[in-house]
């Protein structure tokens, strides 16, 4: 729920942000398209100026002189049509017929393209001719017998392409007026290049935003995580601390009772478990000293050069004679003349971590085994159970201080969530790494690996 509380407001942030940046860049566009298009659109007439001075026809002569042969034959048809339908199949007719001549005999374009050229800009141009009206005139009558018009169509396509001029031309049996479009090959590339720095700022300020916002919900999700393993911690440490000061304080109530005062051996039992208690106690303080102590300074390892034959069949042998008759221990040390270069207290403390994790761990019936061996210039520490195992989401995180695997909010085995932390430290200290192998309830196998001193 928190993660939604954070995450959504941050969504809809960027998704403002994302069509603020999509807005901007449609309306840089559209002032590009603007510009582009005047800059064509004053070109081209300042083209046709300058071509009217040696063509007062723009390129339009031949194109004139056939309409002005056909526009008699339309105007003889024209006086025999019998209703409005027969009337607008003739109109589209003659505007189609019209404005074909036009396009196909003219030179306008042509003029154009080389205008372009000399200006550096895109050449490569189609034009696109839309009639706005034209009217069949009887010349003796001095009458026009019909209009052909489409006004609707010509406001579609100024749309889409540029207008440059509109052009009007009479004859003996006709006047026309229509409007001369282009259209420039490859315009949306150009605008594009045109809009590449825009674009890309744009881009760069949304991954920019994308990459803050994840590293921001990282390091939050990372200070609730340890957040949460502080607090994990302290419910621990409490419990712990409780347990021990229970039992002391029950002993001294214990003492006052009168069947004990008159038994010794009772007062003897009672004492032990108050000393028992105590001990405990004082360990429990030292380890949050301890805590204390290596959270504030570095490690700082006394690492001599050591047979490690001798050390881990040590470390075994005290295993065996510790971890109870229940359990099932099995060590396989292939060390002959291996020496490495260590802190035999950090190194010991470090191996027995393992062996007791793996103890705690297995159940009722714990199978136990080490196994030790030198490999490519390492020696390999595996130390394999047959406990609860640690499924593929908790072994990302258990070399993490106070990180503690637990089903639900209940950890049924005791501890501070610190033993991993420091086999891990312990063994990046000495220039090595830990691995752990492991399935949920098929045990798991810790692998520490230790440089071997050549």
């Amino acid at each position: 729920m928190w993660k939604l509380k954070i995450v959504l407001p941050v969504l809809a942030a960027l998704v403002i942000f994302l069509f603020a940046q999509v807005y901007l860049v449609r309306q840089v566009w559209m002032q590009k398209d603007e510009v582009f298009s005047l800059r064509y659109r004053s070109e081209s007439k300042e083209a046709i100026e300058q071509m009217a001075v040696h063509d007062p026809y723009n390129g339009f002569k031949k194109a004139y002189w056939v309409i002005d042969d056909v526009s008699g034959l339309y105007l003889e048809r024209s006086r025999n049509l019998a209703n409005a339908p027969d009337s607008s199949i003739f109109a589209k007719n003659l505007r189609d017929s019209f404005t074909s001549i036009l396009s196909e005999d003219q030179l306008l374009t042509e003029h154009l393209g080389k205008h372009f050229r000399k200006l550096g800009l895109e050449s490569r141009i189609k034009s696109k001719i839309y009639v706005n009206y034209i009217d069949l005139i009887d010349v003796q009558e001095k009458i026009n017998v019909f209009r052909a018009s489409d006004e609707m169509l010509r406001k579609q396509s100024s749309q889409k392409s540029i207008p440059v001029y509109t052009f009007t031309s009479e004859g003996n049996n006709y006047k026309i007026s229509f409007d001369y479009y282009i259209d420039v090959a490859n315009k949306e590339a150009i605008m594009i290049k045109e809009l590449s720095l825009t674009l890309i700022f744009s881009f760069i300020s949304f991954v920019i935003i994308i990459v803050i916002f994840i590293g921001t919900l990282k390091n939050y999700m990372e200070e609730k995580r340890l957040s949460n393993l502080k607090t994990d911690f302290i419910n621990n440490m409490t419990h712990e601390l409780k347990t021990p000061l229970s039992t002391i304080t029950v002993a001294a109530k214990t003492l006052r009772h009168k069947t004990v005062i008159s038994s010794p051996e009772k007062i003897k039992d009672t004492s032990r478990m108050i000393s028992k208690q105590s001990v405990q106690l004082n360990e429990l303080i030292n380890l949050i000293l301890e805590i204390s102590m290596w959270e504030r300074t570095q490690f700082e390892l006394d690492r001599k050069v050591t047979d490690m034959e001798s050390v881990i069949r040590e470390i075994s042998d005290n295993f065996i004679n510790g971890c109870g008759s229940k359990c099932r221990y099995t060590d396989n040390i292939d060390l002959k003349g291996v020496k490495a270069e260590i802190d035999l207290l950090y190194f010991t403390t470090m191996i027995n971590n393992l062996l007791n994790n793996a103890l705690k761990y297995s159940g009722k019936d714990p199978e136990v085994s080490l196994q030790a061996y030198p490999r490519n210039n390492y020696l390999v520490i595996k130390v394999k159970d047959n406990g609860v195992g640690i499924s593929r989401s908790d072994q990302k995180n258990i070399f993490d201080k106070f990180y503690r695997v637990s089903t639900g909010n209940i950890h049924k085995a005791k501890g501070l969530g610190l033993g991993l932390y420091y086999v891990k430290k312990i063994a990046e200290e000495h220039g090595g790494f830990v691995d752990v192998s492991s399935k949920k309830g098929k045990g798991s196998v810790f692998i520490v690996n230790i440089p071997l001193n050549n």
